[in-house]
């Protein structure tokens, strides 16, 4: 037995008094119990008991050594519930990568949520076009946009699906006829977005009538962050193509206008990443719970209006 156990039975034996009653208790033996506090003393090179036949009695050493054992097994029953707490209760910090345009759009609001919900976690919420490696930046949770996941040692839920659009400003097509065709996109300044998502120099478009790929030659204006691109289409510099969470707001204000509007690009997942699906944080758990209804709802319902899906 190990010296926790041995301590664990020697406190129950100077609380019941007896090793027959402890044995009794944890349903074992008097030998057993009896090599447990052997075991301590010949450790300790101390006398814990004095035995005799009718009687067990505790020497001076071991009332020290006893209330010594109740407060380090205390400190233990805490920490182990503490720890198993983590499981059922949300608390901490929640640190959590997110690729930047999702995140500000549609993550960041479902952190305040969470945080109403959970006050006792903080998050910490970093963003990168770079998916990270978790273990080594110590994250718990990152959110990717992607056609399929790379091969890896990580678990991931799908919280959604998200579709490009093109989009131009009213400005510019007053100035450019609109393109009935992909091929018609030939005629137009194309603004590229280029991040790890997203093929800076191809727009695949699916359409109604299948399928339809038009790469841009000679784009007037390439970029690798959504929020510039989007700052650049209402301007008037061109044509370009956003994620529908990204242009919804603009399209129903009117500032941007859907160019193309039976073509989108075929559809990415968006994925929380995290490491082992054994013994997760509630932290972990309710944060992706509030990311499934709040962002996957989000995703759905601009699917549905711009994608008719």
């Amino acid at each position: 037995m190990d010296k926790l156990s041995n301590m664990s039975v020697y406190v129950k034996v100077v609380e019941m008094g007896s090793f027959t009653a402890v044995a009794n208790h944890l349903d074992s033996t008097v030998g057993n119990v009896s090599r447990s506090v052997s075991a301590l003393e010949q450790m300790l090179d101390t006398r814990l008991l004095q035995r005799s036949t009718r009687r067990l009695s505790v020497t001076d050493a071991g009332r020290r050594f006893y209330d010594r054992c109740t407060a380090i097994l205390a400190d233990l029953d805490n920490a182990e519930a503490e720890a198993r707490n983590t499981l059922l209760e949300p608390r901490g910090t929640l640190r959590v990568h997110c690729v930047p345009g999702l995140a500000r759009q549609l993550v960041t609001g479902a952190v305040l949520e969470y945080r109403k919900a959970h006050p006792q976690v903080t998050v910490d919420l970093m963003l990168s076009q770079r998916m990270p490696n978790l273990l080594e930046d110590q994250l718990d949770v990152s959110i990717l946009i992607a056609r399929t996941l790379p091969d890896s040692a990580y678990v991931s839920q799908k919280i959604g699906v998200s579709h490009c659009v093109l989009v131009a400003s009213p400005e510019y097509l007053a100035r450019h006829p609109a393109p009935r065709e992909p091929e018609d996109l030939r005629d137009h300044q194309c603004l590229l977005l280029g991040t790890v998502d997203y093929v800076r120099d191809e727009w695949q478009l699916e359409g109604r009538d299948g399928k339809a790929t038009y790469v841009p030659t000679g784009p007037s204006f390439s970029v690798n962050d959504m929020d510039a691109m989007s700052f650049a289409v209402q301007q008037g510099a061109g044509i370009g193509l956003m994620a529908g969470f990204s242009a919804i707001d603009d399209l129903r204000s009117g500032k941007l206008v859907r160019v193309l509007p039976d073509y989108h690009t075929h559809e990415r997942n968006v994925y929380a990443v995290y490491t082992s699906r054994q013994f997760v944080d509630a932290k972990i758990t309710r944060f992706i719970e509030t990311l499934k209804s709040r962002v996957g709802d989000q995703l759905a319902a601009t699917a549905t209006e711009l994608i008719g899906q």
